[in-house]
């Protein structure tokens, strides 16, 4: 009788050992799944910082004269290239950066020599493919995000969680203002 009894006991603390471990394992693995998500988001990133100064130096020769909307964006590319102190403050200037390339693009409706400039639109065509793909991986990391913070806010998930230090990550999202932001730019060439 006693050695079932210990058997019986020795057999849930296993259970509930297996099973501290599995979720344990399943918050590293969204973890890491967070970390892969923010890297490609910031490659894809660079990606578009390094696009931009050939854009607007192919831009600069036909409207010489338009040098504040030129600063603007190449200040906006230096603020969001040195802006690394998390997720939100990224995101914040990664959406005041997005906004000067608009008004860029809105420039060259006044040049037509420019919009038919060969480099001018393969660079066009680089960048938006790099803004498509930026916007591709910023849902797979708010994916990555979701399940990580659901299984920490879950239960047993937000026992474990705590007793390890797993934290809850940021979204990157549009801003402060997402109803602005997520209104379609016409852009026309």
């Amino acid at each position: 009788m006693l050695v079932t009894f210990f058997t019986i006991m020795i057999s849930l603390i296993v259970i509930v050992g297996l099973y501290i471990l599995s979720i344990y394992n399943g918050l590293v693995k969204l973890k890491n799944r967070v970390k892969e998500a923010w890297s490609d988001t910031e490659m894809q990133m660079k990606r578009r910082y390094d696009l931009i100064p050939s854009l607007v130096e192919i831009v600069k020769g036909y409207a010489s004269h338009e040098k504040n909307t030129f600063n603007d964006v190449i200040k906006a590319r230096n603020d969001a290239m040195k802006n690394v102190a998390g997720v939100v403050d990224k995101a914040q200037s990664e959406n005041v950066l997005s906004g000067t390339l608009k008004s860029l693009f809105a420039l060259s409706e006044n040049y037509p020599n420019l919009k038919a400039n060969e480099n001018f639109l393969e660079l066009q065509k680089e960048l938006i493919d790099t803004e498509n793909k930026i916007q591709a991986s910023r849902r797979f990391y708010n994916l990555n995000v979701l399940a990580m913070n659901t299984k920490l806010e879950s239960f047993p998930g937000n026992i474990i969680g705590n007793v390890f230090n797993f934290i809850k990550q940021d979204f990157f999202s549009l801003g402060k203002d997402e109803k602005k932001e997520k209104e379609t730019v016409k852009i026309s060439f």
